[in-house]
């Protein structure tokens, strides 16, 4: 059986945790469906588009470094109902602390109960990242500050045009 992954997130802005999860990820499944979840009560830094292109460019590589196809979507239901529509038997959740941990291991069992043929794989974010959020990057960014180190290049570009640094 194909393993699929399901990897769903705002992603306001990418960050390289983000990109970290999504590259080990890659390793792991046969296809990889990035999920961005629209939440209407929100007001996203970057239009849905924007996001969608922002993704695309940057998941292309590993697309083709792994052989798998890597396809970008959004959702504005439940995750575990968007990921048994786009046919996955996995969803990925990234780890950066324990606080997280406690989180998703709660969000994992209600998700087990509503659809127990879809498993939750957890990937401990790796050192070089565990400390990127996409909120402080966006406080960053919107304070002035340079974001570089904590998202790809091309991001970085779209979030100093945004903030006009």
């Amino acid at each position: 059986m194909a393993q699929i992954g399901f990897y769903p997130g705002s992603f306001d802005p990418l960050t390289l945790g983000h990109m970290d999860i999504i590259a080990r990820a890659a390793r792991l499944v046969d296809r990889l469906v990035i999920a961005i979840g629209q939440h209407h009560g929100k007001k996203p830094l970057f239009a849905i588009d924007d996001r969608i292109d922002m993704l695309k460019s940057e998941a292309a590589p590993l697309s083709r470094k792994h052989g798998i196809e890597i396809d970008i979507l959004t959702f504005d239901t439940l995750s575990v109902d968007a990921a048994r529509a786009a046919g996955a038997n996995l969803i990925i959740r990234g780890l950066r602390s324990s606080g997280d941990f406690e989180y998703e291991v709660r969000m994992a069992g209600m998700n087990a109960q509503m659809a127990g043929d879809i498993e939750t794989v957890f990937l401990a974010a790796s050192p070089q990242t565990s400390h990127i959020t996409a909120t402080l990057v966006r406080q960053i960014a919107s304070m002035g500050g340079d974001a570089t180190p904590f998202v790809p290049a091309s991001v970085a570009k779209r979030l100093r045009e945004r903030f006009g640094r």
